[in-house]
């Protein structure tokens, strides 16, 4: 695709945005979801996933897209980009650019978790300060957790020690993202259960409240006894 056509395609993506965007879904990302971002149509996410399908995979198009600003057609990139093309350089500044909760998860859980350096970027970003680099590092190994059936328990393990050091942070959306990575782990099988109960049991006793939110919130889950049977019934399953 030349330059120009792919301008054009920038350019018919903002307007069909702009056409299906409605104030009432812009009030509803502030005030019901915590989504804040300066330029935003009020989209709806289903909305958003037609344009990505009808674009298909573009790796040149998704940094267009991205360059805009707009929240909706960063989505769309996330959506239509390509995971094996995506370089570390390219996540740092995506990266960067995160000004909520809802850009950040859906990079992480549609693009990010599928590229050949996550496992880097989760280790890199855990130590970030900005609020959703840092949550973007544990959003992104809850994706992993969730999506990766490959991968072994090992890294999983290693990863505990960043989710205790990152719980103490008492930002809201920092702790939210330590929390669902703690209880994506505990949820892969049953060893994982064990050790991320553990971690989780650890927190709780910790003086500082936003660990003790984070041990309770991922113990009430993991400890489930639904979570538990499913669990049981995986290893039965895998091992049939």
């Amino acid at each position: 695709m030349t330059s120009a056509a792919r301008t054009d395609r920038v350019d018919e993506a903002l307007r069909w945005l702009e056409r299906r965007g409605t104030a009432r879904i812009r009030e509803d990302m502030a005030k019901r979801y915590g989504i804040h971002t300066a330029k935003a149509f009020g989209v709806s996410v289903g909305t958003i996933q037609q344009l990505a399908k009808r674009f298909g995979r573009d790796h040149e198009l998704a940094a267009a897209l991205w360059d805009t600003g707009w929240y909706e057609a960063r989505m769309v990139a996330a959506y239509v980009d390509e995971p094996e093309r995506v370089t570390a350089a390219q996540m740092d500044r995506w990266a960067r650019d995160f000004d909520n909760w809802g850009i950040c998860d859906t990079v992480c859980f549609v693009l990010f978790d599928r590229t050949p350096h996550a496992w880097r970027k989760v280790e890199q970003w855990s130590g970030r300060r900005d609020e959703f680099v840092k949550r973007a590092a544990f959003a992104l190994l809850a994706s992993v957790a969730l999506h990766d059936k490959r991968a072994g328990d090992e890294p999983f393990l290693r990863s505990l020690a960043l989710v205790e050091r990152a719980a103490p942070d008492e930002r809201n959306f920092v702790r939210r993202g330590v929390s669902w990575a703690l209880r994506a782990i505990g949820r892969r099988n049953r060893a994982l259960n064990t050790a991320a109960v553990e971690t989780a049991r650890r927190l709780t006793e910790s003086p500082d409240a936003a660990a003790r939110w984070v041990g309770k919130d991922a113990l009430r889950e993991l400890t489930n006894p639904k979570v538990r049977q499913q669990l049981a019934e995986r290893r039965a399953g895998s091992d049939a």
